[in-house]
């Protein structure tokens, strides 16, 4: 089972990258992020991508999430929804089987430090919940937070950067002690370059200085069957780059 998350910055910008990535990767679950569009204005191609289930969970111009669900892994339409805590549509899950996977949008901080850090805690308890009943949980997305200076490029440390602060870093590790792995850092323990987001200037992309804000957390007993987990940096034009997890 392939699972992969994607902050496309628009998807009407990129709705030709996201065709183009998921014909060529086929992933059995897609994960949008910042798709920058109601429903109504997702391009005719995407909006029931063929062979998938589609949940388009977004407003004009702003934040917004999808949610895709290949018809191989569930033959009738699955149950899609989203948390009390949804705010500004940036979170949407559902339900495969005894696996829920969620789509995430964590606010970046820049103008409401305050609602991310609420946002955090919110998702935090959204976790604790799954470790508590048993069911196995995927946290999908761009979660705006650099867990450690490792996952920012040393060009790019700075002690008073919102993504970088130390109360968001102990949330990012309560929400892992959940019973949840960070996997892409947990099959590639020892690359200082690992980054899926770079800052749209000075070919920072081509140069590799950036952060790593857009992962893959799953529950124990599913990560224990990760076999790979790569940041597919050749794909599309946004800012950040697709992250995909295979599962045994």
């Amino acid at each position: 089972m392939k699972i992969a998350t994607w902050n496309v910055n628009g998807i009407r910008a990129r709705h030709a990258q996201v065709e183009e990535w998921v014909a060529r990767d086929r992933p059995d679950v897609v994960c949008l992020q910042e798709i920058k569009a109601s429903p109504d204005q997702v391009p005719t191609a995407l909006f029931g991508m063929e062979g998938y289930w589609c949940y388009w969970h977004g407003d004009k111009g702003y934040s917004g999430v999808g949610l895709h669900v290949h018809k191989s892994i569930a033959a009738e339409r699955p149950a899609f929804s989203h948390p009390e805590f949804n705010f500004e549509n940036r979170i949407a899950a559902v339900d495969l089987g005894e696996l829920t996977v969620a789509s995430v949008y964590v606010p970046n901080g820049g103008k409401d430090y305050a609602a991310k850090l609420r946002f955090l805690e919110a998702l935090d308890t959204y976790a604790e919940s799954f470790a508590h009943t048993g069911r196995r949980l995927v946290l999908c997305g761009d979660l705006n937070v650099a867990i450690a200076d490792r996952d920012v490029h040393a060009k790019e440390r700075k002690a008073k950067a919102i993504g970088q602060q130390p109360e968001e870093r102990a949330l990012m590790t309560r929400i892992l002690s959940r019973g949840l792995v960070d996997v892409g850092r947990t099959l590639d323990p020892d690359n200082e370059n690992l980054f899926t987001w770079w800052p749209p200037w000075r070919d920072m992309r081509k140069r590799n200085i950036g952060w790593r804000i857009d992962y893959i957390f799953a529950s124990t007993s599913l990560a224990a069957t990760a076999t790979a987990c790569p940041v597919l940096a050749d794909v599309g034009t946004s800012d950040h780059a697709p992250v995909m997890a295979t599962f045994a």
